[in-house]
């Protein structure tokens, strides 16, 4: 058995669709255990961007079996046009199974999230307002409904009446119309037409996978200090990013993942709101690395803000994750800067801590300590061998993994694929 597992380590959006994509052009089976259509990868393949909001980076690898596994909320009418957009652009040789536990994300999760988020005024949470929390809550309340009642419409029927006495009254809480059983049953019927085929129970078809001893790669969505409990709550994410949820959001046991790779943007950017110790001040320079690096959402499109590498905020993530290796990405955009800022430690109330504040309100008070070191103001895109990187790229690479006591085994030195420096293989 071969398996790894694909982590974010900042807030999301560190470059996991390129390693995705490296690595799932070399898997039999890729496996999207959490999240919903509210992140996305932006991936490119072949010399083209595409950006996936639902779909596994193995659909460009026309020999994997891409998986949608149990804890995926799923919006059955954004899965179809991500699809049929895929097709539209030539890429058709893709296989898909959808766990029959995974949660079916409706038109009432859209507009309570909307509301919620409107009705929270100035304390919003910056949702990406997809459904995606409402859908989860559901699944806890245990009235959510899940691609396996598509098998069995006349019970998805009694179903949905009773879901529905729950849902309208939560809408007219917030002054929004419900929805009645005659405006959802039949557009319902039609998913199900369209997802029968696709729909098994995927926890069985991996513990299989594994026991014939399958490549299998666990991506997820979004990045560990997203995470609905370690994260920055309440500024977090619905589900778990964390590579050690894998097993529960999967039904896997606790060994299935051989290798973690944490995937660590040489700088640090957040979407939202929330706090972010190392964000930089000065606008002008946040703007030229934003630009630089293409940093707006794969999915909102919004501006993402941006900051110095956060070495606490790795060290903790480390702590609570176990992360084997690391994926050092998008290096070649501090090619753009003269000097780099590395935030080294914390201090509150004026002591050092050598912990990351479990409360919003300590960590927007934590002071941050930094040391500069020189940028290297060349090109390195064509850069194959890490010897072959500026001394002061590599003096950059090497201080973090002094500070973090992880090795950087990927280096990316521009966005496509090839652009890549391997140091060693671990899948």
């Amino acid at each position: 058995m071969s398996t790894l597992a694909i982590q974010g380590c900042q807030w999301g959006d560190e470059g996991k669709g390129k390693v995705t994509d490296y690595y799932a052009s070399k898997a039999d089976i890729v496996v999207r255990s959490q999240g919903g259509n509210n992140a996305g990868h932006s991936i490119v393949h072949k010399g083209k961007r595409y950006a996936l909001r639902l779909l596994p980076s193995g659909v460009f690898n026309p020999n994997a079996i891409n998986i949608l596994a149990d804890n995926v909320v799923i919006n059955p009418w954004d899965l179809i046009g991500e699809i049929d957009n895929l097709h539209n652009l030539g890429i058709k040789d893709f296989k898909i199974l959808v766990s029959s536990r995974a949660p079916i994300l409706m038109p009432y999760h859209l507009v309570l999230d909307r509301a919620r988020e409107q009705a929270l005024s100035k304390n919003k949470i910056g949702t990406t307002l997809r459904g995606i929390g409402p859908c989860y809550e559901d699944v806890v309340s245990r009235i959510g409904l899940r691609f396996g009642d598509l098998l069995d419409l006349d019970a998805l029927k009694v179903r949905l009446e009773g879901v529905l006495e729950i849902k309208n009254l939560e809408l007219k809480a917030f002054g929004q119309e419900g929805f009645s059983v005659e405006e959802l049953y039949p557009k319902l019927i039609e998913i199900s037409k369209y997802f029968s085929p696709l729909i098994i129970d995927t926890t069985a078809y991996l513990t299989k996978a594994i026991k014939e001893g399958k490549k299998i790669l666990f991506e997820g969505a979004q990045g560990a200090m997203l995470d609905n409990i370690h994260g920055t709550f309440p500024y977090v994410t619905s589900s778990s990013p964390l590579a050690t949820a894998i097993p529960l959001n999967t039904g896997m046991p606790l060994d299935c993942v051989n290798n973690i790779i944490g995937i660590v943007k040489a700088y640090t950017t957040r979407v939202g709101e929330g706090p972010f110790p190392s964000e930089i001040e000065n606008e002008e320079l946040a703007h030229k690395i934003r630009e630089t690096g293409h940093e707006y959402g794969t999915v909102t499109k919004r501006p993402r803000r941006i900051g110095w590498l956060d070495i606490p905020q790795l060290r903790y993530v480390h702590s609570i994750s176990g992360v084997t290796h690391v994926a050092f990405m998008l290096l070649d955009v501090l090619s753009s800067v003269d000097e780099i800022k590395l935030c080294v430690s914390y201090s509150l109330n004026g002591k050092e801590i050598d912990y990351m504040p479990s409360t919003v309100a300590q960590l927007s008070k934590v002071e941050t300590k930094y040391i500069t070191l020189p940028s290297w103001k060349e090109d390195i895109s064509s850069c194959r061998k890490y010897e072959d990187l500026p001394l002061n790229a590599r003096r950059y690479i090497e201080k973090v993994e002094e500070l973090t006591g992880l090795k950087a085994t990927i280096v990316s030195v521009g966005p496509d694929k090839e652009e890549t420096i391997i140091r060693e293989d671990i899948f």
